[in-house]
Parts: structure tokens; C-alpha cells; sequence
């Protein structure tokens, strides 16, 4: 790392920076709406995005800094079984391309804010909609706190996140006034903002990769020197376990981890509120359908992407904190005003998820817990105003997760993230094709899957850090197998089977189901089509449930 501050690429980075911030607060001009005050405009665009916005935006929402940042980070700290991200992303689309058209109809033809109105309205069953909020929240906090992981890493690496002699204030007051930023912008411009940013966003990130891929294997001597030299690395042994660190190729005996985390992932992304909330401010189906086509794209961006982890090992960059590998890598071998360019990436790649994140939570609570339990009468004047303000909360308490919590524990409470966020897709994804689980079932599906991913996530210990003995991974040994597994997929699978028994069960018992305020038609209508929301009544359009 270098001595001092990186002058150069401070100055990119600001520039860039302050030009985003601009986007952010003109964008509540953009497409601006006569009814600005509904939850609609602030937290769907209006439900007005096309082909190329909603690309740009999913891109910039799912492709995040810790994307950025983690995906070649692991592959530096462990090889190819940190390309599952690859894979998963890959396998991910054709999932989507079936159900994701199904929500956004059955959606806009109620006025569906979040998967959680869906859930209601699918089962009538207020308590599963709590349940699948409360997931989405608690899922989404630590995931936007490695957002702001992500700018604390390129801080650091350009010599302006203060000394570790520093007190906390000089040392985390460029993050604080990152975070300051954000959250202005969000509040004033909803989901406008990170939609119009994500367009820079994504250019750099793609300009980046262009260069990283052809100037780093120049310097380095070619692709054959780097794997030569990542394999030699990964050779030797850890000093924490004695095993090798890693490999080029997983081993046999890490095969069904891979596989199973790949598949486990796939499952669980379009489960986290900000992917629907994205997907839903598309203005129809058929956008949804265009957009499962094109994003395979990134998924080619992220291949090349996570090479980054071979050629930081190959351009011998030592850093004890592993976040900060690819960042030393663009210092170390880009010219300071490239490196500005590539950190600029870095730093907005996490603006722009960590906006959609903090947006998505708030619907969800002033949609499924204030409306539903607090105040039902809310107008949708007063739902704006809460969701924005619920906003400003969660932002907050994701910096207070940074500043106070062991970066590595962040992480794998967003590994945690994501074995709870996959126990709602019995209720969503179910729902979405048939009416036949009872809502009840579905919800002690739900609360066994959180409780045995929970519990067993907690009794992981990490396997290189002595000190953390619990939470320190998302992998465990599959009753039966023996072998390691992804925590998610077999709470999953006890979900699902709870789900279906106990739904064969109370059937038998004629236990009440709830209303179903669907119709078949609802799930395959169109924005033209008759009776989508945009062409209800104004009492109508409204409602949520």
C-alpha cells in the first residue's frame, strides 16, 4: 500500500462522486410524476421504467460493490470455489423468466407495493405477510451495510479512512459524509435517483473490467504466468488449518458445497426486496421477459470480473484485510488517474444497491407493518412520508453495523441474509402458481426454515479466524450426506416438506384458508390490458389488499 494520500485519485474520485450526487437530487425532476406523493412514484419511478432503465437498474441493484469487491476477493483467498457466483448468476435467469412476469401482473393489477402485499393478498393471511417482512428487512440491513463496506475499503486504499491512531470521527468521516449523501438524495428522489445513477455506474464498472482484462495480464507477463502463480500460492498451506489455502480446481470433497450454494443462491436472489422492488417499477411484463434475456451480460462482466482474484495473487498484493485485494490491485498497477476511474466504480457501484436496499425495507414496513398494524386508514401521502423517513432509519442502523462490528462478521451475517431470505419463496414463488398451501402451513414452513438455518449457521466456526466460533460461514454438514453443504438449501428443502405435510393436514381438518382476492387472469395481464391498475377506479388502484 502506498505511503500518503493518493492525490490523483482522490481527485477522480470526487469528481465522479460529486457528479452522481448531482444525478441524484435532478432526478427527482426526471419523469416527474402530477401525484408525486404516493408510494408509487417515490418507491416504484411511477412503475415507468423501459427496456434499457430497468437493465440498468437491475444491473446496478445485483451487481453490487461487494460484488465488486467480494466475489475476486474470495477467489484470491480460496480459488475457484469462489466462482459459484458465476454459475448462480447464470442459473438464476431462466428461474426469474418464469415467475417474475406472473408477480409484476398480478401486481400492477393490484397496486402490489412489495412481495409481502402479494402474500397477503394471495393467502389472506396478515401474519404470513409479517413473517415475509420482517425476513426482507432483516435480510437487506447487513447487505447494505457491506455496501458501505465497499466505499470504506476505497477509502482506505487511496490513504483517507484516517489511521488506526485516529479516533473514530477523523477515521470514519469520509464515510460518514458518503453516507450523508446517500441518504439526502434517496429521500428527495426515491427510486429515481439510484435508476438514473446506475447508468454511470454501470459504464464504469464495464470500462473498468475492459481495461483490468487486457492491461493486468500485460504487466503480469500473460494469463499462463498468473495461473502458474495463483496455483503456487494456493499450494501452500494455511497457517491457521495446515491445509492448502486453495485451488485452481475445487476438490471432490468441496464438489457438493459448490453446488449446492450455486444452486441455493440462484434460488434466493430475486427473494430479496430490492430485486422485486426493481422489477417492479418496470411499466410492463413483457420488459421483465427483454431484461432475463440481456442481464446474462453482467453475468459475463462477473466471470471476468472475478479473474481480478488470480491476478492480485500474481501481482503480489498483500493486504491482511481481504476486501482491500482488489482495490491494491487497480493502486498498484493502474496509473493514479485510471485507479480514481476504477475506485470511482467501486464507490458508486455501492451507491446505487445501497439506495434500492434502504428504499425497499422501507416499503416493506410502511406497507406490511405500519398500514397493516399501525394505521390502516394511512393515506398515500402519509405512506410516502413514512417509507421515506423508515429510509433515513435503516441507513442508519447499516453505518452503526459498520462502525461497530467486525467487518467479518458483517459478512457472514449476509451470508445469514441469505438463508433467511430464501425461506419466503415457498410463500412467493408458490404463490404465484397455485393456491393450493394453506397459509398456515406455509408458515410453520417458513418458521422451521429460520430457525434450523439460524441455529445452524450459528454453530459455524470460522475456518480462519480462530477467535470467531460462530457465524463463520454458510456451509454445514448435510444430515445423511456427510458432506458439506449450503445452510439455505437445507433449510429450504425442511421448509418445503413441513410446508406440504402440514398443508395434506389441515386440508383434512377443513382449518380455514383465507381469501384469495386473485383472479387466474390477474397473473398473465398486461400494462394495456383492462383492469390493470393503471385503468381502475382511483379506490381501486389504490388498495393493497
Amino acid at each position: 500500500m502506498k505511503d500518503g494520500v493518493n492525490g490523483v485519485a482522490l481527485g477522480v474520485f470526487i469528481f465522479f462522486f460529486l457528479a452522481v450526487t448531482v444525478m441524484g437530487f435532478l432526478a427527482a425532476r426526471w419523469r416527474k410524476a402530477e401525484n408525486e406523493q404516493s408510494l408509487d412514484e417515490w418507491g416504484l419511478g411511477g412503475r415507468s421504467f423501459g427496456t434499457w432503465v430497468t437493465w440498468f437498474l437491475l444491473g446496478g441493484d445485483l451487481y453490487t460493490a461487494y460484488t465488486f469487491v467480494a466475489v475476486p476477493a474470495a477467489i484470491y483467498a480460496a480459488g475457484a470455489a469462489g466462482f459459484f457466483a458465476v454459475p448462480y448468476t447464470i442459473l438464476v435467469y431462466p428461474l426469474i423468466f418464469t415467475f417474475l412476469p406472473r408477480l409484476w401482473s398480478v401486481s400492477h393489477r393490484h397496486g402490489y407495493v412489495t412481495t409481502s402485499d402479494f402474500v397477503r393478498g394471495r393467502f389472506g393471511s396478515k401474519g404470513l405477510s409479517l413473517a415475509v417482512a420482517v425476513t426482507g428487512i432483516l435480510a437487506t440491513m447487513p447487505y447494505i451495510a457491506l455496501q458501505l463496506v465497499g466505499i470504506q475499503a476505497v477509502l482506505d486504499v487511496m490513504g483517507i479512512g484516517g489511521s488506526a491512531n485516529s479516533n473514530w470521527f477523523v477515521k470514519d468521516l469520509p464515510l460518514l459524509i458518503a453516507f450523508g449523501v446517500l441518504a439526502a438524495y434517496t429521500y428527495s428522489s426515491g427510486l429515481r435517483a439510484p435508476a438514473l445513477i446506475a447508468f454511470v455506474k454501470d459504464a464504469l464498472i464495464y470500462i473498468v473490467i475492459a481495461v483490468a482484462i487486457i492491461y493486468i495480464p500485460i504487466k503480469l507477463g500473460g494469463f499462463d504466468d498468473i495461473f502458474a502463480k495463483a496455483s503456487a500460492a494456493f499450494s501452500t498451506p494455511n497457517p491457521v488449518t495446515g491445509k492448502p489455502r486453495g485451488a485452481l480446481v475445487p476438490a471432490e470433497a468441496n464438489q457438493w458445497t459448490y453446488a449446492t450454494l450455486a444452486l441455493g443462491s440462484a434460488l434466493a436472489l430475486f427473494m430479496y426486496p430490492h430485486s422485486i422492488t426493481a422489477t417492479l417499477s418496470s411499466k410492463s411484463r413483457n420488459v421483465i421477459r427483454r431484461n432475463t434475456t440481456i442481464l446474462p451480460l453482467y453475468s459475463l462482466m462477473l466471470g471476468l470480473l472475478a479473474l481480478l482474484g488470480f491476478m492480485a495473487i500474481a501481482a503480489g498484493v498483500k493486504v491482511t484485510n481481504g476486501q482491500l485485494a482488489i482495490p491494491q490491485l487497480f493502486e498498484n498497477m493502474f496509473p493514479s488517474w485510471f485507479a480514481g476511474v476504477a475506485f470511482a466504480a467501486i464507490g458508486i457501484g455501492a451507491l446505487v444497491p445501497a439506495a434500492i436496499m434502504s428504499i425497499a425495507a422501507a416499503n416493506l414496513f410502511t406497507r406490511n407493518i405500519y398500514k397493516d398494524f399501525i394505521k390502516p386508514d394511512a393515506t398515500p401521502e402519509q405512506e410516502t412520508k413514512v417509507s421515506k423517513l423508515v429510509s433515513l432509519l435503516v441507513k442508519v442502523g447499516a453505518l452503526v453495523f459498520v462502525l461497530t462490528m467486525d467487518k467479518t462478521v458483517a459478512i457472514n451475517f449476509q451470508l445469514l441474509g441469505g438463508i433467511w431470505i430464501l425461506q419466503t419463496f415457498p410463500a412467493l414463488v408458490g404463490g404465484l402458481f397455485t393456491r393450493w398451501f394453506h397459509r398456515w402451513a406455509l408458515l410453520a414452513g417458513w418458521a422451521v426454515g429460520m430457525v434450523y438455518g439460524t441455529l445452524a449457521a450459528y454453530g459455524v466456526a470460522s475456518p480462519t479466524n480462530p477467535g470467531q466460533k460462530h457465524f463463520g460461514g454458510s456451509n454445514a454438514n448435510v444430515p445423511g450426506l456427510g458432506e458439506m453443504g449450503y445452510i439455505g438449501l437445507t433449510a429450504f428443502v425442511l421448509n418445503a416438506v413441513v410446508a406440504v405435510v402440514l398443508t395434506f393436514v389441515l386440508k383434512a381438518l377443513k382449518a380455514p384458508e383465507g381469501v384469495d382476492e386473485t383472479k387466474p387472469d390477474d397473473y398473465t395481464a398486461d400494462a394495456g390490458d383492462p383492469g390493470v391498475k393503471a385503468d381502475l377506479p382511483p379506490a381501486t388502484a389504490g388498495a393493497s389488499h
